[in-house]
């Protein structure tokens, strides 16, 4: 059995692939990706994990990964950016570009 990760690094840098949306609770965009991160989680089930992070209260994480607009959705695996996007995406967009990337890296 494996601890949970500690850090935020820790995680991306994992072998499984994380999605971390980088949001803001004031955004109506933002609100409208609950849901589908919700139904992505749904489909992928424990083959990803989603996290959010919110630029107003975590602004080096948003500088670090140069987010200038919420929400930014961003896949990362082993440390690396493998594909990222701002504005809403809808669920079954969201789930091709995920699992084409759990395919090429299986």
């Amino acid at each position: 059995m494996s601890a949970q990760p500690k850090t935020f690094q820790e995680l991306i840098n994992g072998d499984t692939p994380v999605l971390v949306d980088f949001f803001a609770t004031w955004c109506g965009p933002c609100k409208m990706m609950q849901p589908i991160l919700e139904d992505t989680s749904r489909q992928l089930g424990d083959r990803i994990k989603i996290v959010k992070v919110d630029v107003d209260r975590n602004p080096l994480a948003a500088s670090t990964f140069q987010v200038r607009g919420v929400p930014t959705l961003i896949l990362f695996q082993k440390g690396k950016v493998l594909w990222r996007e701002s504005g809403v995406v809808p669920a079954h967009q969201l789930v091709k570009v995920i699992e084409s990337h759990l395919m090429v890296n299986a």
